[in-house]
């Protein structure tokens, strides 16, 4: 499956041979520009160890290759909850947050 935009993913030498050294990846934008069956060109941010951005970069890569390390929050949901589900228990007519 392909990434989106706000996955991370882990990059390696199995996605492409310059990736001898692994890193992780939050996705920008995967671009849908014309390239080989497989392969595809991402825009994001290279991550350090501590989960930060330290470096913009567009790589081109196989997707077979990428493994995914988080998922981007669903856009349909708010707060991280799906849409229309209520959190919290209902006791008596009365909406309680645990």
């Amino acid at each position: 499956m392909l990434p989106r935009s706000g996955d991370v993913i882990h990059v390696t030498k199995a996605a492409s041979v310059q990736f001898a050294a692994p890193m992780l990846f939050r996705v920008i934008r995967v671009h849908d520009w014309p390239t080989y069956e497989g392969w595809i060109w991402l825009d994001g941010y290279e991550l350090n160890s501590a989960g930060d951005a330290v470096e913009r970069r567009s790589i081109f890569v196989q997707v077979s290759g990428l493994r995914a390390v988080g998922k981007a929050p669903d856009p349909r949901a708010r707060n991280g909850r799906q849409p229309g589900v209520v959190s919290g228990t209902i006791s008596r007519g009365v909406r309680t947050n645990r």
